[in-house]
């Protein structure tokens, strides 16, 4: 049996002529046509990854261009045998070498290039300089360019120049009338190269020159005057150089093709090849195919496939499965239905993903590599050979027995149909029995209630019906997997106007077994539809509540957003505010010590003393002010202790830990400390979080003799104070005390800092300029004068 007859029968001919629309070149088109369906399981798989790659580049970087290259192995040859190449020859050397060069440039942008396609492209062997050479000196198979050499275009334009002498001699002579009235046209022509003049016959002795041509009448004499023979001697002698430098540069040429015939062999072969993958990839995006799941289990699944034949518009997508719970399935339904177009689709999407093609199917496809495909579809009856109906049917069904096994994939349309119905129906029941007892994968189709009943009693045999409409009496072409179909005579011959009671009649013929089945399958249809009516209407309603629970997710997700950009917006701006204040009213007081400072007046000594009072009770009260939340909340919670300096509470409103910064006063407000932010807030907001340890404060070592301080708070309660002091520290202790104070002072937005590191030994004040020198954040710092500190203190500017 020949076995190209059931690819011929599944059409797959016409798939891969499809495919070679989308070939560029005569030899990529030639393998398209040639494609065979593999067997092998890896070898598919390995086909169609690169199908698959080459969509996937294509979809991302676009799909490269790829040009009408002719194989150029025998050119190639020539050329090392020393020949010269002509120049339609160089010309096609040069579209291979220009598309080698685009093709690898195209592959550089590809970011991944362990591709299953990367072998190719690294067979490519692309020369810029070679490939623009033949570019700028080839204009066509016949002519070259100037640009060839300099020697050519200057050989070109001794020519043209030369013949430009000549026509200016001859116009001389066409225009004088002693001459003009020789003339039969008052042109110059050549002939045989040569420029020349057209003479009237009888005039020959009045022009003095060589004839070189006669007119048909014989009443014109083409002839060159003697004043332009030496010029035309000369463009011969420039002519023949002429033809020497092209036969020298095609030599050149030729030498050097000859030099890299091997690289240019390897890159036409792997441009041929990327053609074909990326042809395979254009058809695939056409038809929105998609890679599926390949396996040799024998197991089909196939999600909205559609025949790649039939107009996308038209054709209805079908989801056909077998090999899991059963290896048989029979179709039935009335003609016309789509039983053969679900056959033929099978047959063809499974042959298609063999040989390297992606199928018009949905995700969750799969496809399994079987070593037979073996198909009897359609009315092969013979004429010729006397054959009937029936009798072809089953010398095909014949070799399909033959030839099957476990690894076939059976395709039989109508078994048993064209002779008596019980016979032919007992038959067909005996053929499947066979089938699947070999172990093969059989999808069938049919009318018989016989077999319609062996399915039902059968394991690992199903049923499947393509649904029939009755009401419109119109199929759906949906193959409905699980249920036996009806041919629905009856109702398609009443609709067609045939008499009631002949329909009625007909029905009365009709056992009562059968009539008894055809109720069942009526009711099994019904109860079908009722189920997929009832799963449509639980889907719905499933997308419904999915739907409102996202938008509900994502409301919720909104309002905390918003909640905690309009909480982070009013601690800036209160943070904002308090620093303002802050720096303004350290301005104040920092005027009024220098004019005490400079009076040394005790009124001003004072002022300076209530200046900082009211600096403190000021920023109190804007700590206070500036807390952005201000919701009451009483859940009933009693503080277990009284709260004190260093707890870890947790604030309700903001719903963070902080740091008790001073304990309660005697209205019940303390400040805490909350990241950067320290803020007044009424002990009833408050949470006490026992089992953190409090945050300990660093102590402040020995203080150099004779020097006032204010002392050294903890380091939380001084995230937003302007100087820090550090006497006592050790150099290193110093530094990281310092830097933490500038991250504090830039995190709060402080611009102007003093570090207190007392004169002493000189050693620690070094220490710090030197580090400041190197900060990033600081941009200057200088010492103190006269009321500041003077040498025991480093103002600091930040950026």
């Amino acid at each position: 049996m020949d076995i190209n007859k059931n690819y011929e029968i599944l059409e797959l001919d016409k798939v891969l002529e499809m495919l070679a629309e989308q070939c560029h070149c005569k030899d990529t088109r030639a393998m398209a046509l040639s494609i065979a369906p593999s067997n092998d399981l890896y070898t598919v798989r390995q086909e169609i990854s690169k199908t698959d790659s080459a969509l996937g580049m294509s979809v991302k970087y676009g799909t490269p261009g790829f040009y009408n290259i002719s194989n150029v192995s025998a050119a190639l040859n020539r050329a090392k045998a020393g020949g010269t190449l002509s120049l339609g020859e160089l010309l096609e050397i040069k579209k291979v070498l220009g598309q080698t060069y685009e093709l690898s440039r195209w592959f550089e942008q590809v970011e991944d290039k362990d591709t299953p396609l990367s072998y190719l492209f690294e067979s490519l062997f692309p020369n810029k300089y070679l490939w623009q050479r033949l570019e700028a000196a080839i204009l066509d198979d016949e002519h070259l360019s100037d640009d060839a050499s300099p020697d050519l275009r200057a050989i070109r334009q001794k020519i043209a120049r030369a013949g430009i002498k000549i026509r200016e001699t001859l116009d001389k002579m066409i225009k004088s009338p002693s001459t003009q009235k020789y003339l039969q046209e008052s042109i110059v022509t050549m002939r045989d190269g040569r420029f020349v003049l057209p003479v009237k016959t009888e005039f020959k002795g009045n022009v003095n020159g060589l004839v070189h041509d006669t007119s048909q009448t014989g009443s014109t004499l083409f002839i060159e005057p003697i004043s332009v023979v030496e010029a035309n001697n000369d463009i011969r002698i420039l002519q023949g150089k002429e033809q020497d430098e092209i036969h020298r540069i095609l030599m050149q040429f030729s030498k050097e093709c000859a030099e890299m015939s091997e690289q240019i062999e390897s890159s036409y072969d792997a441009a041929v090849k990327l053609g074909l993958y990326f042809a395979k990839a254009e058809l695939a995006a056409k038809m929105r195919a998609m890679t599926p799941e390949i396996s040799d289990d024998g197991i089909v699944i196939l999600n909205k496939a559609r025949h790649p034949l039939i107009d996308e518009s038209k054709v209805v997508p079908i989801n056909f499965r077998a090999g899991e719970e059963y290896n048989v399935l029979v179709i039935t339904g009335p003609n016309t239905g789509g039983k053969t177009v679900t056959l033929k689709t099978v047959g063809l999407l499974t042959l298609m993903t063999m040989c390297g093609l992606l199928i018009p199917a949905s995700d969750g496809s799969r496809i399994s590599i079987f070593k037979r495909i073996l198909a009897d579809i359609g009315d092969r009856q013979s004429i010729a050979e006397n054959l009937s109906t029936f009798s072809s049917h089953m010398g095909k069904v014949r070799d399909i027995l033959e030839e099957a096994d476990y690894q076939s994939l059976v395709l039989i349309d109508e078994l048993g149909s064209g002779t008596d119905p019980v016979e032919g129906a007992a038959l067909a029941v005996s053929i499947i029995e066979r089938l699947r007892q070999l172990g093969a994968t059989v999808v069938t189709t049919t009318h018989y209630q016989e077999i319609k009943l062996y399915a039902l009693d059968t394991d690992g045999v199903e049923n499947a019906s393509c649904e029939f409409d009755v009401e419109t009496l119109k199929p759906t072409y949906r193959l409905i997997i699980g249920s036996p179909g009806k041919s629905n005579a009856f109702a398609i011959s009443g609709s067609l106007g045939i008499d009631d009671e002949i329909i009625d009649y007909a029905r009365s013929l009709i056992s009562k077994d059968n009539r008894r089945f055809e109720d069942i399958i009526d009711n099994l249809e019904r109860t079908r539809k009722e189920l997929e009516e009832n799963n449509k209407l639980a889907e719905q309603y499933k997308r419904e509540a999915e739907k409102l629970k996202a938008e509900l997710e994502e409301q919720r997700e909104k309002l905390y957003e918003q909640k905690e950009e309009e909480l982070d917006k009013a601690r800036r701006q209160a943070s904002d505010i308090v620093n303002k204040v802050q720096r303004e009213s350290q301005a104040l007081v920092d005027e009024l010590d220098k004019l005490r400072k400079e009076k040394e007046k005790s009124d001003f000594t004072q002022k300076a003393i209530d200046a900082r009072h009211k600096q403190r009770s000021t920023m109190n009260k804007l700590y206070l002010e500036a807390n952005p939340v201000s919701e009451d909340f009483d859940d009933g919670y009693v503080l277990p202790r009284p709260l004190k300096k260093g707890d870890t509470v947790l604030v309700t409103d903001t719903k963070r830990n902080g740091i008790v910064v001073t304990p309660p006063d005697d209205k019940g407000m303390c400040f805490v400390q909350v990241g950067i932010m320290k803020t007044k807030i009424d002990v009833k907001k408050l949470r006490l979080v026992e089992k953190q340890q409090p945050v300990k404060t660093p102590q402040k070592k020995k203080q150099s003799k004779g020097v006032s301080t204010k002392g050294v708070e903890s380091r939380m309660t001084r995230r937003v104070s302007t100087e820090v002091d550090i006497r006592g520290y050790a150099s290193d202790e110093g530094i990281h005390e310092v830097d933490s104070f500038i991250d504090n002072a830039v995190m709060s937005g402080i611009t102007m800092l003093t570090i207190i590191h007392g004169r002493g030994t000189g050693v620690l004040k070094n220490a710090v300029r030197s580090h400041l020198k190197r900060h990033p954040s600081v941009k200057s710092y200088r010492p103190g004068v006269y009321g500041e500190g003077e040498d025991g203190v480093t103002i600091v500017e930040l950026k």
